[in-house]
């Protein structure tokens, strides 16, 4: 590709030859090499408009920027923003694949993650090979590759698009961030289905956003870059979210004036299984629909994902199928135990689902509700007096454990989730060590009880002083049942 066909679309002006041959994109000045495209990206504690210099040296075909440079030997694109830049020149180099897929965006403070993976279940079941890219990772077929961020940078969200075309996608989920949104990580296309499940305060406070206004407004960015916005009518705060939108929308919910709505809901509990059931009225009309993840809020998320999905016409028995069978990694997951009690891993790792998780399985009437969790180090600590806070109001006991202490001491984090918990009347303990903690759990479980290990839902890791050590929970279970002859 020569420079001028990657810069087509992208509103800038240039300095210098625009049929300089390019052999790649990059925003790493470590990776330049000759006849590269290098983009100075800037954030809170780096900009690569320092290495302007290094990368012309390392043989760069022509260096994208939006501060002024000193005149180099290659050429130079000025740009206003060089994230939005990255975002244009990334599609743009792997060809456009958003334009050979149907891509859904789906934005919400809660719920991305599980409607994702609904979507992906109901067009799989309907035969329409569908890829994600979010919190889990980026996922094509059995295939999932760990991505540092829920919506990664723009140049990974391309090439993984690319990948699945090549691999026979036809769809695509992106879960689109707030934070995604503002960094412009999907920028440079338009999808075809946004979705909006949901708004409450998180993401505040330092290198996240400055207020719940802004948090709001770069949520609303998505309906200004889909072809179709489908909204959660029963969310009090849809209108802010949808303000500017650029989009025809259409409404879900329990509401009668919703194009598709759930009714009947009700909730289904067995030793090992908790879940859903509800009727879909309006747009599409099937009853008992049945759902394995506990709560109201997992009526909601099906809906939303029937909601995308009717778009693509397709049957009542693939609603039915991928509905019942979808699996969330570390989102209300069950995992599997002798006995008659349920034992659940989910990513709550702060007051607000803390409280949506308990309040939830509270609804089950379990003989007990026992939670284990810990708090992530060097995150404020407020965040860990109100989980301590949430977990001694809403369960029957709270095990206390580390989770990522990061470069703290565990002891210390422990002694403020106790803070919040003497705010209560809840019965607790603490067991630092996250394995004995599940051990405990489990060799204490009674008939009836609900068990969930709270905060690490999908991790594999443990990170203590700079290093992730593996650990996965469900192999943990695993070993301690085996190690108990009871595998």
């Amino acid at each position: 590709m020569i420079l001028k066909e990657l810069i087509q679309n992208l509103p800038c002006s240039l300095k210098g030859d625009n049929t300089a041959e390019v052999t790649g994109v990059v925003y790493d000045s470590r990776k330049v090499v000759k006849g590269s495209v290098f983009v100075c990206m800037v954030g809170p504690n780096f900009n690569g408009h320092q290495f302007v210099k290094q990368a012309q040296d390392a043989g760069a075909a022509a260096i994208v920027v939006q501060e002024e440079v000193q005149t180099l030997s290659c050429a130079v694109v000025q740009v206003e923003n060089t994230k939005y830049a990255l975002a244009v020149l990334s599609a743009a180099w792997f060809g456009n694949p958003a334009e050979e897929l149907t891509v859904i965006g789906i934005t919400g403070t809660k719920g991305k993650t599980t409607v994702s993976y609904m979507v992906h279940s109901i067009l799989e079941s309907a035969g329409i090979h569908t890829g994600i890219i979010g919190t889990i990772g980026t996922v094509i077929g059995d295939q999932i590759t760990k991505t540092e961020n829920t919506t990664p940078a723009s140049y990974e969200i391309q090439s993984a698009m690319r990948h699945m075309v090549e691999s026979g996608c036809k769809a695509c989920v992106i879960e689109a961030s707030s934070i995604g949104l503002r960094e412009h990580r999907v920028s440079g296309f338009t999808f075809d289905i946004g979705l909006f499940t949901n708004f409450s305060p998180d993401h505040i406070g330092g290198v996240e956003h400055k207020d719940m206004e802004e948090y709001r407004r770069c949520k609303a960015m998505l309906f200004q870059q889909s072809k179709l916005g489908i909204i959660n009518l029963d969310d009090p705060n849809w209108k802010g979210i949808v303000e500017g939108h650029t989009c025809p929308l259409e409404f879900y919910g329990f509401s009668d004036k919703a194009e598709l709505r759930a009714s009947n809901e009700k909730l289904v509990s067995r030793p090992g299984y908790l879940g859903v059931q509800f009727d879909l009225e309006g747009a599409v009309n099937a009853k008992n629909i049945t759902v394995d993840i506990p709560g109201k809020f997992s009526v909601y998320n099906a809906l939303s994902a029937v909601a995308v999905c009717r778009h693509f016409n397709v049957s009542e028995k693939a609603i039915r199928e991928g509905l019942d069978t979808v699996k969330v990694k570390g989102r209300v997951e069950p995992v599997p135990v002798p006995g008659n009690y349920t034992l659940l891993i989910d990513y709550a790792h702060n007051a607000v689902s803390m409280e949506n998780i308990l309040t939830t399985l509270r609804e089950y009437q379990p003989h007990r509700l026992i939670c284990l969790f810990g708090a992530g180090g060097n995150r404020p600590k407020i965040r860990r007096y109100e989980m301590g806070e949430m977990s001694g109001k809403f369960a029957d006991l709270s095990v206390v454990t580390a989770d990522n202490s990061r470069f703290e001491n565990v002891m210390d984090i422990i002694a403020d989730i106790e803070v919040g918990l003497h705010k209560t009347d809840g019965k607790y303990l603490v067991i630092p060590d996250r394995k004995e903690a599940i051990r405990y759990c489990m060799d204490h479980a009674e008939d009836g009880d609900v068990v969930v290990l709270a905060g690490k839902g999908h991790e594999d890791y443990q990170e203590i002083k700079g290093v992730k050590y593996h650990l996965d929970e469900r192999e943990v279970v695993r070993d301690i049942l085996k190690a108990e002859g009871k595998a």
